[in-house]
């Protein structure tokens, strides 16, 4: 047999072999525009890759945590930018550092606890040692062992160390980038979103509360949409509507923002009612009544009654519902997973009461919270439904078909915002 001829033979059939194609090529957005969201946007592996990497990695800042979480020198937290585990941290200096959670050698996670309190960090793997600054202080066998092995003499020290992002703490909120052509934060948020994160952190000594998590079985962008969402939220959620917390009747302002990454959606607390709106509210149930009202009656403090807050693009939310505290970070697993983590917050200067309070009402929100479970097991519905329909499309027309701010809550509009950015930046 003539072993070159059948090699050439061979080789244009592995030639042939069909590569992946673009997903602008493989995937058609509905005509509509962005009144219409393909389900295929919940659901593709390589979607999926190309936000962790242009929405995660680039040119944005991402929530990482809070300063009062680290208060002490060598004290860190885990977090996640997308997919990607980092470690904040709080040096020497006293400066809070974010570091990349790969050791620079094998790339084996070094932070496997969510937290604690050390003098440096060691790669259990092989033992390399890193400073609070990330600095590569050591490893083993540098200079080999009886004469022999050994890292070659030009071994670059500084050049494996831990990788530093670019961070700001606004307030006691900390957030990192990995870019280095990102804008300021300030300019990222712009001036109305900006004035949220003030509003929630307006340099007052924070508290650290605690925390839930829980992992929810839909795409990252579904929670996004959710809380964008303001007429779910008074048709939904008994306890809102029923208690005054959040209704349609209550007005609201609902603000597109970054173009349509970011977000702004506020409205009063205004007690339990009736009006003419309410016999559209199905599950409104008039009859109930706590035993306990203060678990729905807020205090009277800095923000006058006004909940709701702001969404940072690309996976933070930050406000305030009755008197807890909260910031929400989504951290996507897979196209059809996230983990979902509320770290509630006080101020030092906060009275018992006030702390007792935060507290309490921040049983409406979590995984088993009041709230907070009817959106979970929605989410979970809306991706089971667009997996078995990847070909099918959604309809975001409530409140009409424009991206511009509305001052009521039976509206779309901060979605159909969103999804016309994502189009643009994502070239669909």
């Amino acid at each position: 047999m003539d072993l070159t001829t059948s090699s050439e033979v061979a080789c244009p059939a592995t030639a042939q072999e069909p590569q992946p194609q673009p997903i602008a090529v493989r995937r058609k957005w509905p005509e509509e525009g962005y009144i219409r969201v393909p389900n295929w946007v919940y659901t593709d592996p390589h979607l999926f890759e190309r936000e962790m990497q242009q929405f995660f990695a680039g040119d944005t800042w991402n929530y990482i945590g809070l300063e009062c979480e680290i208060p002490e020198v060598g004290m860190y937290r885990r977090s996640w930018i997308g997919t990607r585990p980092v470690i904040m941290v709080r040096d020497k200096t006293g400066e809070i550092n974010v570091l990349e959670n790969r050791c620079a050698h094998r790339q084996a996670l070094i932070c496997w606890n969510n937290g604690g309190k050390v003098k440096d960090f060691t790669c259990p793997y092989h033992q390399w040692n890193f400073a609070l600054d990330g600095k590569l202080q050591g490893l083993p066998f540098k200079r080999g062992a009886l004469g022999k092995g050994g890292m070659p003499a030009d071994f670059d020290m500084a050049a494996n160390s831990l990788k530093k992002l670019r961070v700001v703490n606004r307030g006691g909120s900390i957030w990192a980038t990995f870019s280095e052509t990102a804008p300021s934060f300030e300019d990222y948020c712009g001036p109305l979103v900006l004035a949220e994160v003030d509003h929630m952190f307006p340099g007052r000594k924070l508290r650290l509360l605690g925390y839930t998590r829980q992992l929810i079985p839909a795409n990252w962008k579904t929670y996004l949409e959710n809380l964008k969402d303001p007429y779910h939220a008074t048709l939904l959620h008994t306890f809102y509507i029923t208690f005054g917390l959040w209704r349609a009747d209550n007005g609201a302002d609902c603000i597109p923002q970054g173009g349509g990454s970011h977000s702004v959606m506020i409205s009063k607390n205004q007690g339990k009612k009736t009006s003419e709106a309410t016999p559209e509210m199905a599950n409104f149930r008039g009859e109930f009544e706590l035993l306990d009202k203060e678990t729905v009656t807020p205090r009277r403090e800095f923000n006058e009654g006004r909940v709701g807050g702001a969404w940072v693009f690309p996976a933070a939310n930050l406000g305030i519902q009755a008197n807890t505290l909260k910031m929400r970070h989504v951290i996507p697993k897979d196209p059809n997973s996230f983990e979902l983590v509320f770290t509630h917050y006080g101020f030092e200067d906060d009275d018992e009461e006030m702390q007792r309070l935060r507290l309490k009402h921040a049983n409406l929100l979590g995984p088993a919270g009041f709230v907070s479970m009817d959106d979970s097991e929605m989410l979970k519905m809306v991706q089971s439904g667009a997996r078995g329909y990847p070909d099918r499309r959604g309809v975001i027309e409530m409140g009409g078909k424009d991206i511009e701010p509305a001052d009521y809550m039976v509206t779309e509009v901060m979605i159909r915002a969103f999804w016309a950015w994502y189009r643009k930046e994502m070239d669909l």
